[in-house]
């Protein structure tokens, strides 16, 4: 399974962006699918993430600011962020694991992960 995330790029503060993640290869289903991020300096930190059957779960940082959906037959995965803020600019990775609906805060034992797509918010 390989997990391909887009949609980063540069956006003024108070702007929005959309991210998306495609799986692809042998899938019937995945279990939780998540958003984490990584800035410079930072450990990595879960933003979002939904489980197969779409409860979804926030970090206080952009939780009211963000909204995390699945697509579980396309198996995609979108976060459509909004109000962005300087302090959200980092490396954002989609992650998933392929049966367990298990989401680690800090994405130890995920079972497959994206590429990065680079976030940048100007102040």
């Amino acid at each position: 399974v390989q997990l391909q995330a887009s949609g980063g790029g540069l956006v003024q503060a108070g702007g929005s962006l959309r991210l998306s993640c495609a799986a692809s290869g042998i899938i019937f289903r995945l279990g939780v699918m998540g958003w984490y991020r990584q800035a410079p300096g930072n450990e990595r930190e879960l933003v979002a993430s939904i489980t197969s059957d779409g409860t979804t779960n926030y970090a206080d940082s952009v939780k009211g600011r963000s909204t995390i959906s699945r697509d579980n037959v396309k198996t995609t995965m979108y976060l459509q962020m909004s109000s962005l803020k300087p302090e959200d600019t980092a490396v954002y990775y989609c992650a998933a694991n392929r049966y367990s609906d298990y989401v680690s805060p800090m994405g130890y034992g995920m079972d497959f992960w994206g590429k990065g797509t680079q976030v940048t918010v100007s102040s």
